[in-house]
Formats: structure tokens, C-alpha cells, sequence
């Protein structure tokens, strides 16, 4: 069976094949080029189709993922330091603190 192209694709098959017509150009060459282009944009529509039906089934499939994945109960945890970044950092406010007192003592000391 072959689809007839919708009375759309073919106007604007023919509209780009008479734009890009040449002086001597015949109409049957100017039919024969719209044809060749109408087959183009046809082409071009189904691979489109198939690519956002591919697109929509990925979606699709990703929220059936996402659905059935077990949901905790509990809230969402917050962001954990690792503990080698946060033994360090620990250590470093209190070294700083640390010398922030001393340095008021001597002051207070000096005075």
C-alpha cells in the first residue's frame, strides 16, 4: 500500500522546488525535484515519530522506575561531612578558638 503525502507536505515540497528552479529548468524536472523533496520531508516527519515515541517510552519507563522504587518513611537525611574532612575541620576551629583565648588572656595579662 502506498500512503498518498498530505496535500500539506506536497505544497511545501513544491514551493522549495520552484525557489530553487533553475532558468532552463522544465516543469517535469521542477515535478520530478518536488517529488524527491516531498520524500525527504515525509522521511524526515517519520523519523521524528520514532524518535519521540522512543523518547516518550523512555519517560515513561523512567516514572515506572521511579514509582515503584521503595520510598522511606523517613525524611530525606541531610548532607554528612565524611569524617576525615570533619575530624579536620574539627580540629581546626578548635586549634582556632583555642589561640582566640590565649591571645585575650595574654592581653588582658599585658594590660
Amino acid at each position: 500500500m502506498k500512503k498518498t503525502q498530505s496535500p500539506e507536505t506536497q505544497h511545501d515540497a513544491l514551493a522549495i522546488a520552484k525557489a530553487t528552479q533553475r532558468p532552463a529548468q522544465t516543469k517535469e524536472q521542477t515535478k520530478l525535484i518536488a517529488a524527491g523533496i516531498e520524500k525527504g520531508i515525509t522521511e524526515f516527519k517519520k523519523q521524528h515519530k520514532v524518535k519521540a515515541r522512543d523518547r516518550d517510552k523512555a519517560r515513561k519507563q523512567q516514572q515506572k522506575t521511579k514509582s515503584t522504587t521503595p520510598t522511606n518513611d523517613e525524611p530525606d537525611m541531610p548532607y554528612i561531612v565524611p569524617q576525615s574532612r570533619f575530624n579536620s575541620l574539627t580540629w581546626s576551629l578548635m586549634g582556632l578558638l583555642l589561640l582566640s583565648w590565649a591571645l585575650f588572656a595574654a592581653y588582658l595579662f599585658y594590660r
